[in-house]
């Protein structure tokens, strides 16, 4: 615990803290629950997306069997190109988003390779797209851990350090000032009763 001067002044101070302190704390605590629900938000956001990766690659398989027929060659059909991202602010915090995605699908002549092959490139390309919206998230997912943590030990700070510490200083404070009043008053009393009583006994030898 840091020390405190044991004054009025210093009573004053501690009080302005402590209300500041009060009115800061549920703020904070706001926003770490705003970021927390978001948090959940962006699991659940994940795992809709590797599912839906995963739907994407079962339902080329079971739509298009061909596709295990090694004499179409399937590689450099399609591959990932420009991938633009932008920002999002949550809760004072910058998270990125997908704003554009660039699938280029490699050009092949009709007659040689067969027609499903477009189908097969569309699901590769939506496969692509989904995957690149998986990396953005978790990295959205990694900002919201780490601002959730510091935002945490914030609201620690405040509520477990610098809340309980001001009240002890504040009590430590007046108990000081009111042992000194009282001890101020015991000797203004003590003065007084010795003033009269030289009084009195100046008045008797007179």
């Amino acid at each position: 615990m840091s020390k405190v001067q044991l004054s009025k002044s210093s009573l004053t101070r501690e009080k302005e803290s402590l209300a500041l302190y009060r009115r800061y704390l549920p703020a904070l605590d706001l926003k770490r629950q705003q970021l927390m629900g978001e948090r959940q938000r962006q699991r659940n956001e994940i795992a809709r997306l590797r599912q839906e990766v995963a739907r994407v690659i079962e339902a080329a398989g079971e739509a298009i069997p061909m596709m295990a027929d090694r004499r179409v060659p399937l590689e450099g059909l399609v591959r990932l190109g420009e991938v633009r991202l932008g920002t999002q602010n949550v809760a004072g915090v910058k998270l990125p988003t997908v704003e554009h995605v660039e699938v280029i699908r490699q050009a092949y002549g009709r007659m040689a390779r067969p027609h499903w092959v477009d189908a097969v490139s569309d699901r590769l390309a939506a496969a692509i797209r989904l995957q690149v919206e998986v990396a953005v998230a978790e990295q959205r997912l990694a900002g919201l851990e780490r601002a959730v943590t510091r935002i945490t030990q914030r609201v620690n700070l405040f509520d477990k350090v610098l809340i309980p510490e001001t009240r002890t200083n504040i009590r430590r404070i007046n108990v000081y000032l009111g042992d000194a009043e009282r001890a101020a008053v015991a000797g203004a009393k003590i003065a007084k009763r010795k003033r009269e009583a030289e009084t009195a006994s100046v008045e008797g030898g007179a």
